[in-house]
Formats: structure tokens, C-alpha cells, sequence
């Protein structure tokens, strides 16, 4: 973790405190030993910070842990001259700021001794403990002459891993690059950007989705002005040019403060700047800058009921922009953040931005996950234990981590995974989804009834068959919204499996990679027959697809028609097919077609696509059940059926219900959308024997509210 980063310039950093001269802090750690019974004069600036947010902080543990690192380091040199203790200072002090309890900035200071000194593991266990050790562990890199090329992702799978059981890997993580990303211009050009384009495609996100605010858009701004120095210099210049005495936010700030003291409200009016990459976004967004587009108002109270009543206030006595209310603090974001935003117009007609907060909520939003203190003290565990289905029941894991977990057990190709993790921490917004059970889900913005399935039910999710979005029925390539409400639909037939055409609609990686595993898993029935139906009989509008010319194909995947290996036709060694669209079964009259390639496609006789066959000229083909001349099939049969209904709730899984109690297979399944409170729904079944068939339509029947069930019979292609 030892990586040397860039500075692009002081005037990115808006600290709370004056940043620490490196050069004079490795001067004092280089006076050599201290007494035992006091603290670094190095290390007199971490402690300060960390009193600041832990008053009655034990500081034994931090001058023992700063006495191991200077003494392990020493000697060693960064290539911009400062002795390497200089860096765990750096990233201890941004820790401690952020307000980190005592065991991270313990072994924040201990980070880069295991890679990069003498000291071992072990000796970091017995002198600091066991969750010092998973720490430092944590952060530790694995060695290129092991790895290879492989190194840096399978250092973040790693990292990733270990964040897992202990989030605060990962903040340290990312003050280590936050310190390696200011001190990054002593390194090659091609390598700054090398760095920055890691930092920007995973730990930028990573430290949005832990909530840790502060860290992020600093690394924004430094990544900002590396890949894009034109762009950040342009940003520098209209930020120096729009500060002044007049600014208009200052004028609205004051507005702001009368309204709310007028009202005997108590609150802490600020004006929060901006960072470059906010500017520069909000400029490419509107084209021209407004004077208060270069910061926000930010609103601080001591309670959740003075927040909704600033809000009052604001709306009454201003007027509002109604389109940019958000209420994060009845629905917090999956990172923690909580806040009420909203903007009014102030004087002259110029638009302020505010954000409304408790001062609680104010730590949470800069620090995110370190805010928590110890995330692992006992009454965080109690409250984490309280709500397991809950997706921010254990802000220690939260869901997103979860699924990134259990996907990248599916990555075991490092390229897969480093492409993967990119491409999954590159959706930055994510909707939250209620299960019908009490639980949620988070999934990326755009997600569908795909990627719910296989986030609340892993493998078991490819016998989906549908699902009801808000009460009503709904296909999986559906997308869904923020607060939707889901239920998904498993079919009873544990052997099928998803269509290729999920992958169409699936966002998240854990999705994408269990579709893709099984479909290489299963190569023949993975490739769909031309002659049925794409997708396992009919389409979402409840039509089949026409007869048409095809090449002869493996047996079909189990959402396709398969085989006919109970059929006999007039050409011995040609393939034989099932039509889709009528799915014969025993005892139904055949006959049969020869279509590109040899291959013959067997109907029923009354099919309309017979019909428009012979008009087209195609010659039949004899065919016949093999069981009638006594022989015996093996592949039992499959059949299409149309249930028309009443739309009521519970209709679905009624009819579901119905047909695995008659030992039918579901092997795809389509509803098509209400109309005038009638639904269709058309299922393409496997019987075990088509004795069993009428019997099976029957129990179909009898389910409350459907009307009639039948034989698929779609209308034959024109021409």
C-alpha cells in the first residue's frame, strides 16, 4: 500500500484544520525514542484529533503502535524525500479526524509495517491484538512475484473479503489512497493516471457506497484534475472568480437566519462550497453558471422534528422549487446519508440549494461508516441481530457489500472479476425493494425482476417464472422503481433454467454471472430451437412466433419445445422437432413439414401453421407417435395451455399451485396485461404422460375465477 500519489494544488482541500507540515513531522519522528510515559510529539496531532470526537480515548495503544512503525520504518525513504512514517501520520490524522475510534488509527498507524518492514502478522497479534491483526492484514497487498499480474485485483478481492467481516478495512484503505492521491505529482506521468483511474473506477465508489463523503470528494477532485487537467483548471478559475464579498448564498444565508430566528428555531446556518467536480458538473448540466450554483446552503439542528420544522419555515417564507424536494431522513440512501434537501428562491430570483440536517446526521454524511465508532461494540451487534432481512438492518454489512461478496465467489478469474467489480460499482444509484415478506432489497437504478430474484434467491431464482410488481402480475424482463414492491414466482420444476434472454435484462453481476454459469453448464438446452418459440413458448403479447426455415439444432434448452424422441416421420435419419406453437401430444393426429436443413417439424393436424404451410407449398411429411407401434417415449411430453381468467389476487399462484399438484413441470410461463379485467395467462408445461393431460386441464378449470382452459392454438403466418 506503499503507492506514492499526486497533490494537484492546496486550493482543493477546504480542511477544518491546517494541513500538517510532512517535512517538520518526519523531522520530530526521526529524534529517535521517547519515554514510556509520553506521547510522540509526532503523533500529538492524531491525538488531538481523536480526543476531539473521543474524549476519554486510552492514547497507551497509539503510542505503542507509533513506537513500532517509526522504529520499523526508519530509514525508509517516499519519493518525495519525507521519511516514510510520514505516511501512516498522514492517514492516521484523516482517520482521526473523520472521527475513527482508537483500534483503526491503531492499526492505521501499524498498516504498511507487515508489507513493507520486518515486522510480521504474529507479531502484531501478540502485541495488539486480534482485530489490530485482521486489520493490518486487511490493507496488506499480496506480493507481484506471487501473483503477478493478477496482484491488484486479487489485493481488492482480498480487501473486499476482509471489509466483509470488518468494515473498517476498507476505511483505511481509503485514507491510505486519499494520502497517496495528494503526494501523487513525484510520480510518472503515465503512472498518476494509471492510479487515478483505479481510484476513480473502484475506490471512489467504494467510499460513496460506505458513505464516507469527506474521503470521496476529495479523490473526486484529485482524479478531476489528473485525467482531466484542462477541465479542472477551467473549474479553478470560475470558482476564484465567483468568490467574493456579495456573493448572492451569502445574501439568502442571511435571509435564511432572520426567518429561522424570527420563528425561535435554534439552528447553524452555513454555506457549504461546492468541490471542483460538483462545479463542473452542474456547469455541463446548465450550461451557464448561476452566483449561488457554487455552493449550498447547509442547515444544522439539534433534533429530526427541527429539520421538518426549518423545512416549514423555508416553504412558508420563501418560494420553494418543489421539484427539488427530497426527504432523506424518512427514507435514508443505502449509504447511511440523511438529509431533507430543497431549494427556494431568494432575492432577485436567484435559486439557493439547502440541506436541512441534524448535526448527528451531518457526521454520519461526511464520515459515513467511521462515524459509527466501533461498529462491532455490542449494542451495534444487538441492533444489527434485530432485523435481519432488513437491507440497512447492519450498517456494518450492508447489502450491496453482501451481493459483491457473494458474486466474486462466482469470479474466480481474476479478469472476470476486476471487470465486474468496475462495471458493478460504476451503477452509482441504487432503489430500494420491498419484499412481500418484510425484507428489502437494494439494487442498482434500472434493475429488473431478474436481478431481484437472483438477489433474494440465488440459483433457486432460474425456475423463475414471473413475478407481481406492486400486486400485479409482471414479466421478469420488467424494470422496477424505488420503493416498488416485489414478489417473485418460482416454477415447481427444479431442472429448468434461464433463457439467454435474461442476460437482456439483468444488471447486477450476481444475475448475470449465475445466468451465465448455468447456460455453460448446460450447452444443449442452452441453445434455443428456431422452430419454437424464443424464450419457451409464446412471446409477452401472448403470440407465437411463425413457422419459418431453420437449420437443424441440438435438443432444445427446457424453456424451448424439445425433441420429438417419441416421434416417427416418413424421413428415418432426419431430425425431428415439436412445433412450438401447438405443442402436440399424445394421442393428437401429426403431420409433419421439412424446413432448411432436413430437419422435420411435427404439428398437430388442426394447426393453423399446417394450413399456411401447404398454402405456401410445402409437401407434408407422414409422422406418428412412436407409442403407436409400440414403442415407448422417454421424454414424456410437453404441451402448451391458455388459461383465460378474471383478474383477482393470488390468481398466479393458484394456477401454479394447481399444476404442480398434477405433477406438471412449468417450463416457461407468460401473462400478457389485463384487459377489462380478463387475463391470459399461457404456460408451457412437461407432463410425465399425456394420459395425464385432460386431467391436468381440469384441476386448471376448477381454480376460482378462471373461465376456460386450452390448447395453444396461434393464428398461422400470413404467406
Amino acid at each position: 500500500m506503499s503507492a506514492e500519489a499526486a497533490d494537484p494544488g492546496a486550493p482543493l482541500r477546504r480542511r477544518s484544520r491546517p494541513r500538517i507540515d510532512l517535512r517538520r513531522l518526519g523531522r520530530v519522528a526521526l529524534r529517535g525514542p521517547v519515554s514510556r510515559d509520553r506521547l510522540p510529539d509526532a503523533i500529538g496531532h492524531v491525538a488531538e484529533a481523536h480526543r476531539a470526537h473521543h474524549p476519554d480515548a486510552d492514547l497507551t495503544i497509539l503510542r505503542r503502535a507509533y513506537v513500532l512503525a517509526e522504529s520499523s520504518h526508519r530509514g525508509q525513504m517516499r519519493k518525495s524525500g519525507e521519511p516514510y512514517i510520514t505516511h501512516p501520520l498522514a492517514v492516521t490524522l484523516i482517520l482521526a479526524e473523520l472521527g475513527a475510534e482508537t483500534t483503526t488509527l491503531t492499526a492505521s498507524l501499524l498498516h504498511d509495517t507487515v508489507e513493507d518492514t520486518e515486522v510480521t502478522l504474529d507479531q502484531v497479534k501478540e502485541q495488539f491484538g486480534d482485530e489490530v491483526c485482521y486489520l493490518v492484514d486487511g490493507v496488506t497487498k499480496l506480493e507481484k512475484v506471487d501473483y503477478g499480474a493478477a496482484a491488484e485485483p486479487e489485493t481488492f478481492r482480498k480487501m473486499l473479503v476482509a471489509t466483509g467481516n470488518d468494515v473498517r478495512v476498507m476505511s483505511i484503505k481509503l485514507a491510505d489512497r486519499l494520502h497517496n492521491m495528494r503526494t501523487l505529482g513525484v510520480m510518472r506521468p503515465e503512472k498518476q493516471a494509471r492510479i487515478a483511474k483505479v481510484t476513480r473506477d473502484v475506490l471512489i465508489p467504494l467510499a460513496e457506497r460506505l458513505g464516507v463523503q469527506a474521503l470521496k470528494t476529495e479523490l473526486e477532485d484529485l482524479v478531476f484534475a489528473i485525467l482531466h487537467p484542462e477541465e479542472y483548471e477551467h473549474t479553478r478559475a470560475l470558482i476564484a472568480a465567483a468568490t467574493g464579498p456579495d456573493a448572492p448564498l451569502d445574501t439568502i444565508a442571511d435571509n435564511v437566519r432572520g426567518t429561522l430566528r424570527d420563528a425561535g428555531i435554534s439552528a447553524e446556518v452555513l454555506i457549504r462550497p461546492r468541490h471542483f467536480v460538483s462545479v463542473h458538473r452542474v456547469r455541463r448540466k446548465r450550461g451557464e453558471l448561476r452566483g449561488t450554483d457554487f455552493g449550498r446552503l447547509l442547515v444544522l439542528v439539534t433534533d429530526d422534528a427541527d429539520c421538518y420544522a426549518v423545512l416549514g419555515e423555508l416553504h412558508t417564507c420563501f418560494t420553494p422549487v418543489i421539484s427539488e424536494f427530497k426527504d432523506f431522513i424518512a427514507a435514508p440512501k443505502f449509504n447511511l446519508y440523511q438529509s431533507l434537501h430543497t431549494a427556494v428562491v431568494g432575492p432577485g430570483g436567484a435559486v439557493a440549494e439547502v440541506l436541512i440536517r441534524t448535526h448527528r446526521m451531518h457526521k454520519v454524511a461526511e464520515a459515513g461508516v467511521v462515524a459509527l465508532g466501533n461498529p462491532y461494540a455490542q449494542d451495534h451487534a444487538a441492533n444489527a441481530a434485530s432485523e435481519p432481512t432488513d437491507e440497512r438492518a447492519d450498517p456494518t454489512r450492508p447489502g450491496w457489500l453482501s451481493r459483491l461478496l457473494d458474486w466474486q465467489e462466482s469470479a474466480t478469474d481474476p479478469d472476470t472479476f476486476w471487470t465486474t467489480l468496475r462495471d458493478d460499482l460504476a451503477q452509482d444509484r441504487e432503489i430500494t425493494v420491498f419484499r412481500t415478506d418484510g425484507g428489502t432489497l437494494g439494487l442498482p437504478a434500472g434493475a429488473s425482476c431478474v436481478d431481484a430474484a437472483y438477489a433474494q434467491y440465488g440459483d433457486r431464482a432460474h425456475t423463475s417464472i414471473g413475478a407481481r410488481v406492486n400486486g400485479r402480475l409482471a414479466t421478469l424482463s420488467t424494470v422496477l422503481g424505488d420503493g416498488d414492491t416485489v414478489q417473485l414466482l418460482l416454477a415447481q420444476d427444479t431442472a429448468s433454467g434461464p433463457s439467454p434472454d435474461w442476460l437482456d435484462h439483468a444488471r447486477t453481476p450476481a444475475a448475470r454471472i449465475a445466468i451465465t454459469g448455468w447456460l455453460a453448464d448446460h450447452p444443449d438446452e442452452a441453445k434455443p430451437d428456431p422452430e419454437t418459440v424464443d424464450a419457451g413458448g409464446p412471446g409477452a403479447d401472448g403470440a407465437a412466433a411463425p413457422e419459418r426455415d431453420a437449420q437443424p439444432a441440438a435438443p432444445a434448452r427446457t424453456r424451448s419445445g424439445p425433441r420429438a424422441t417419441g416421434v416417427l416421420v416418413d424421413r428415418p435419419d432426419a431430425p425431428v422437432r415439436l412445433a412450438g406453437c401447438c405443442t402436440p401430444v399424445p394421442p393428437d393426429e401429426l403431420t409433419g413439414f421439412v424446413v432448411r436443413g432436413g430437419a422435420v417439424t411435427v404439428h398437430r393436424r388442426e394447426c393453423p401453421a399446417v394450413a399456411a404451410m401447404r398454402e405456401i407449398g410445402r409437401a407434408p411429411v407422414g409422422a406418428r407417435w412412436a407409442a403407436a407401434e409400440g414403442r415407448e417415449s422417454d421424454a414424456g411430453c410437453r404441451v402448451t395451455l391458455v388459461a383465460e381468467s378474471f383478474g383477482r389476487p393470488r390468481l398466479l399462484a393458484d394456477l401454479t399451485e394447481a399444476i404442480a399438484t398434477a405433477e406438471a413441470a412449468i417450463v416457461s410461463a407468460t401473462v400478457e396485461p389485463p384487459s377489462e379485467q380478463r387475463v391470459r395467462h399461457t404456460y408451457t408445461l412437461q407432463l410425465p404422460d399425456a394420459a395425464g393431460l385432460p386431467a391436468l386441464m381440469r384441476a386448471m378449470r376448477e381454480v376460482a375465477g378462471v373461465y376456460d382452459v386450452s390448447r395453444a392454438q396461434h393464428p398461422a403466418p400470413a404467406g
